[in-house]
């Protein structure tokens, strides 16, 4: 409900009693699919007994017994379903109705209320009387139903299929996505570089030092043509790593290892 409003019991006042019916999810169906086009059944109810006890049983409207949506199979819904009588056990249940706003209810004394804005409508029907269960009749149409529906249920929801040409409409396919090219580049690159003789690679980082004091490992990479892992074990040995100040992320020479040019001072 959108809004909370007023409950119209006129259904009180006129002492109103409904019974509390539960029916077959198929029953339930067939009457849907009838809404506004008549009766669908017939109800019964008989007295049975020297005991005058009732015996109560719908019956189907023949038309409404074809079922749609089951693939070259054959199956009716039984038109019998005997009623299995239930006292409603001290429980107080009413049955109400909400009618949206904006819109003309029809009640079930055929009355109507004028449509207007404000709060959903809602409404008491009546007071529960009678409990029952509406239940098929057992026969061979019925068995057969039950059959066809287990078949359906287990059928799995999704099938693969072969087609016959390729879908456009949709997602594309693509051999190699642009990350993944990207990556192959770089691995290929990077196996390329094949590992030198370590004194050459001294040779040349301490040549590289002699320049400058940092370096980030990025440059030394372009300047030694060497893989990042051999060339961070060789810098390991000879250099110290800046993990913070103003030289952060940039390698140097270890005090013991530094020579620069005398017309080449320190950054520092």
């Amino acid at each position: 409900m959108s809004e909370k409003g007023e409950v119209d019991l006129t259904g009180a006042k006129q002492n109103t009693g409904v019974w509390l019916v539960k029916v077959p999810k198929y029953l339930a169906q067939q009457w849907a699919k009838a809404a506004g086009k008549g009766d669908v059944g017939k109800l019964r109810i008989s007295k049975k007994g020297n005991q005058g006890k009732g015996e109560v049983s719908f019956t189907l409207n023949e038309e409404l017994t074809v079922l749609e949506g089951i693939e070259a199979k054959t199956a009716s819904v039984p038109r019998e379903h005997p009623f299995t009588m239930q006292s409603v056990g001290g429980q107080l249940l009413a049955v109400y109705s909400e009618n949206p706003a904006g819109q003309s209810e029809e009640r079930s004394d055929g009355s109507s209320s004028g449509a207007g804005a404000g709060p959903d409508k809602i409404a008491l029907e009546g007071v529960v009387v009678q409990r029952a269960e509406c239940k098929p009749s057992v026969s061979e149409s019925y068995m057969r139903l039950k059959r066809i529906q287990i078949e359906e249920s287990s059928k799995p929801t999704r099938l693969s299929q072969q087609l016959d040409k390729a879908v456009t409409s949709n997602y594309k396919p693509v051999s190699n996505h642009a990350y993944n090219l990207e990556y192959d580049r770089k691995k290929k690159e990077e196996g390329k570089r094949a590992r030198a003789d370590k004194q050459q690679v001294l040779d040349m980082l301490f040549s590289a030092f002699e320049k400058h004091q940092f370096y980030n490992i990025k440059d030394l990479v372009d300047i030694t043509k060497q893989p990042v892992s051999y060339l961070k074990e060789i810098l390991r040995d000879i250099g110290n790593y800046n993990v913070k100040g103003t030289h952060k992320n940039t390698w140097e020479l270890k005090p013991e290892y530094r020579h620069y040019h005398a017309d080449e001072k320190t950054d520092e």
